[in-house]
């Protein structure tokens, strides 16, 4: 987390929380969603405005985290801003390297490690990781593939309902949730 934020915290602790205002896409793209984005309906069928200005985006994923009953979260400052997710906490990109495969979190963390390979009802490959459990973009999905017979990661199928709870994350945190 940024000192500046650490430093709002101790400032003003008592702030409270904002929901519905930022969503992750399965792309691993911000979308910001104001009152009448939030009326208008539901992430993903109604989106927002993505987010594209490089230092915003740096700032959310630096403080980008998750509270102990898994809904995940950016600290902005002094107020905690909770995240809807379309999929899961983490978007994953999979690329091979000449001499290793490389996975990434659309944060910027490395992964060292995968537990498990799941597919969902539609297709879709998640890796549950050190960081938790990520969708793999559908662009690095044959590089992912490649990995998964390559690295033999044990694999499994779960429905998309089923990931939140097993998993331990909120895909859409509310104030009556928490």
């Amino acid at each position: 987390m940024d000192e500046i934020v650490e430093a709002a915290l101790r400032k003003w602790p008592h702030v409270p929380a904002c929901y519905g205002w930022l969503a992750l896409d399965m792309r691993g793209q911000w979308w910001m969603r104001d009152d009448a984005t939030q009326a208008a309906g539901p992430f993903p069928q109604v989106k927002g405005s993505l987010i594209r200005h490089e230092k915003l985006l740096g700032f959310i994923e630096r403080n980008y985290s998750v509270d102990a009953e898994g809904a995940w979260f950016f600290q902005n400052g002094p107020q905690r801003v909770y995240v809807t997710l379309e999929a899961a906490p983490w978007v994953l990109g999979v690329q091979q390297q000449p001499s290793h495969t490389l996975i990434q979190t659309h944060t910027g963390l490395t992964v060292a490690h995968v537990h498990q390979a799941i597919q969902d009802e539609q297709g879709r490959l998640y890796l549950h990781t050190e960081h938790g459990l990520g969708l793999v973009r559908s662009m690095d999905m044959h590089a992912a593939l490649d990995a998964l017979e390559t690295l033999a990661w044990p694999f499994t199928t779960l429905h998309s309902a089923e990931l939140p709870q097993r998993f331990g994350f909120v895909r859409v945190a509310a104030l009556s949730d928490l």
